[in-house]
């Protein structure tokens, strides 16, 4: 942990200690790119924190749904206790700032600005500077909202105007909360992507074992 006003340099800032905060960097940590996983966002409004409820179900979920969630969570922490998985259950993020790049160079639907562009995560404990923040459990309606304040207009489509300016979504729908089978795909997504981007190359192969049943 930094101390207090230190910085710390990450690739990537998961935001969400739950399901699709560790299956995203469980997947990170597969393919060999560094990782910090935080417990939540207290930014998009006091009374629905990101990782908590801000999100409802409109479906109810049956019995198997809950055994296969809880399921995977088990083989999610063990995955991260076993590969030493950077998780801070008691750390918040308070505040993203979005330095360098410009607002207008990542403009929904725009091609992306040359300048590089990064993220600084602020914690009680310090600044988390990252390429890459990914966001879990989040309304749609508060994403455009964190759009708005950084001066981006999305004109229709939401996860390509996030993936602009380097935020990615696991686990974040409308209404409904995705199925635990469509979390992880969704991270194993966003994890080939951020991989793709972080090690053009190919990057340190990936680990061995796995992270879910």
């Amino acid at each position: 942990m930094p101390v207090n006003g230190g910085t710390e340099r990450t690739t990537t800032v998961i935001i969400g200690t739950g399901l699709s905060g560790l299956a995203v960097g469980a997947e990170l940590r597969r393919r060999g790119v560094d990782a910090i996983v935080v417990d939540g966002l207290d930014i998009l409004g006091a009374a629905q924190p990101a990782n908590t409820a801000s999100l409802q179900r409109c479906d109810a979920a049956d019995s198997d749904s809950l055994r296969e969630r809880n399921e995977i969570l088990r083989h999610l922490r063990n995955y991260a206790a076993s590969h030493d998985m950077d998780v801070r259950n008691t750390t918040r993020a308070v505040q993203l700032t979005m330095v360098g790049g410009t607002a207008a160079g990542a403009q929904a639907g725009a091609a992306e600005d040359s300048a590089p562009r990064q993220w600084e995560v602020h914690t009680p404990n310090g600044i988390l500077l990252a390429d890459n923040i990914v966001l879990t459990r989040c309304a749609h309606s508060q994403l455009r909202r964190m759009l708005s304040d950084f001066g981006i207009t999305v004109r229709s489509n939401l996860v390509a105007a996030m993936r602009t300016i380097g935020i990615y979504l696991v686990g974040v729908g409308e209404l409904i909360t995705p199925s635990p089978k469509e979390v992880l795909r969704q991270a194993k997504t966003v994890g080939q992507a951020i991989s793709a981007k972080m090690q053009p190359e190919g990057g340190p192969p990936a680990l061995t074992g796995t992270f879910a049943v």
